[in-house]
């Protein structure tokens, strides 16, 4: 399970069930210590009170606006060992608290469309047991709508794409260090709850990436490849380097360019979830590309910054540093999952065009594992529209809005031989790491294991 899911839950339900005694070292607005004082409800106070005691805890000096047109919560699953959380919820519902901006969430953790067995099944419907109640408290909180489950929010689809300086509550790693990074957004690495939290009283605590001094680098990072690297495995070699680190990274534009197209943003959404997930990044600066880059270079870069070459054999000995946790390592693939972010729709398109030719090549009508891809409901909904939707399901190929991680995260999932190209599964499951080349070899022609 996440643990910024975790911690967070634990932390926020305890908290809003005490009084906190002692005083508030941090400077309030006069509407903030309104609040503060109950003068909107005891709910909102403890709601205020806890966002200040999170805020104090990493030294925040005041609470400013969340300006963003939308939130997002990454809680999406209703699993039953959670229902403390739905209690806490149901409290708050019951008090009138409400988001004061529409919202998204992560995925949906089940599609019935994923392959799974009669045991999996059983398991999945006990775990997730609460996850019709938790909908219906997403709904009095005030989603989006129905259709507002994805960890990649800011793709277009989904209609929420942060403007460049919007203050915002999110959770989301993946979505975090993208709206950081590539959207010029500001927003810490939240955890659960908190992030409702502070979409309930439409403040956060100022501190760490939400100030100027937290945005610098503190560690640079060389490219050094003698082609484009592949986005998921330079993203975990910069993620476990740099950890917590703000990384300034120097010579990808000689692959990527100087503008975000669609293309280029893919593959830093890609980039950037294995480095929050690898590591614990929440802002990466691309020298000549990334929106604070272009406007202030080198000037983002602390003194004294450790500098990180990765080359072509840096990212090999990365690679060949993942654990397989298969009990049988040479196992044959039982199940592939391609999209961990969301994919695009741009992505959707080439994946389809890979598997299409990659199965004439072997002269093979459907792919030899099963495969989901899963998106954004949004994304899938105009995806189907196109002819490339019949194309793609003609290969035998499964569209989905699931999110794989929930679907992984159970014991009998876990003993599957899953394969996957995305660091971020790999990291937080059982599944195996291969880049998008040898995931295609695999599905279409049968190939290495």
């Amino acid at each position: 399970m996440r643990t910024d899911v975790d911690s967070g839950s634990e932390m926020c339900y305890n908290l809003l069930e005490i009084n906190r005694e002692g005083e508030v070292t941090m400077v309030l607005n006069d509407e903030q210590q309104a609040i503060l004082d109950g003068k909107r409800g005891e709910t909102l106070s403890k709601v205020m009170k806890t966002l200040i005691m999170y805020g104090e805890a990493f030294g925040a000096e005041r609470m400013i606006p969340v300006t963003s047109e939308y939130g997002h919560t990454v809680i999406s699953f209703g699993i039953g060992v959670m229902r403390p959380v739905y209690e806490l919820y149901d409290k708050m519902l019951e008090a009138g608290a409400k988001s004061f901006q529409g919202f998204s969430a992560d995925p949906r953790p089940l599609d019935p469309e994923v392959p799974a067995n009669f045991l999996q099944k059983l398991v999945f419907k006990i775990m997730y047991s609460q996850q019709e109640r938790y909908e219906e408290q997403l709904k009095k909180f005030g989603i989006m709508s129905d259709d507002a489950y994805s960890c990649a929010c800011y793709l277009p689809e989904v209609n929420n794409v942060p403007k460049r300086g919007d203050i915002l509550s999110w959770a989301e790693s993946s979505a975090v260090v993208y709206a950081n990074s590539v959207l010029g957004a500001r927003c810490n690495r939240n955890s659960g709850i908190i992030e409702l939290m502070g979409m309930i009283a439409g403040v956060v605590p100022e501190f760490g990436l939400l100030t100027d001094e937290g945005r610098k680098a503190d560690l640079i990072v060389e490219v050094k490849t003698e082609k484009m690297p592949v986005a998921q495995l330079l993203g975990s070699a910069v993620g476990m380097k740099a950890m917590e680190r703000v990384p300034y990274i120097k010579g990808l534009d000689r692959f990527l360019g100087t503008e975000l197209t669609d293309d280029v943003c893919a593959y830093l959404k890609d980039f950037g979830a294995a480095t929050a997930s690898n590591g614990s990044v929440g802002l990466y600066h691309i020298e000549n590309l990334t929106p604070e880059c272009k406007d202030f270079g080198e000037e983002l870069v602390k003194d004294g910054a450790e500098v990180y070459v990765i080359d072509d054999k840096e990212l090999e000995r990365v690679k060949k540093s993942y654990p397989c946790i298969w009990k049988k390592q040479d196992a044959k693939p039982k199940l592939c999952f391609i999209g961990c972010p969301h994919l695009t729709m741009s992505q959707l398109i080439w994946w389809t065009e890979k598997i299409e030719n990659g199965l004439k090549e072997s002269g093979s009508r459907k792919v030899k594992v099963p495969t989901v891809l899963t998106t954004a409901p949004a994304v899938l909904k105009e995806f189907r529209n196109t002819p490339y939707a019949e194309r793609l399901l003609s290969t035998g190929a499964i569209l989905s809005y699931i999110c794989p991680l929930m679907y992984m995260n159970n014991p009998l999932s876990k003993k599957m031989p899953v394969i996957t190209s995305s660091n971020k599964l790999r990291t937080y499951t059982s599944a195996k790491y291969y880049d998008d080349s040898e995931i295609l070899e695999i599905i279409t022609k049968g190939g290495k294991k």
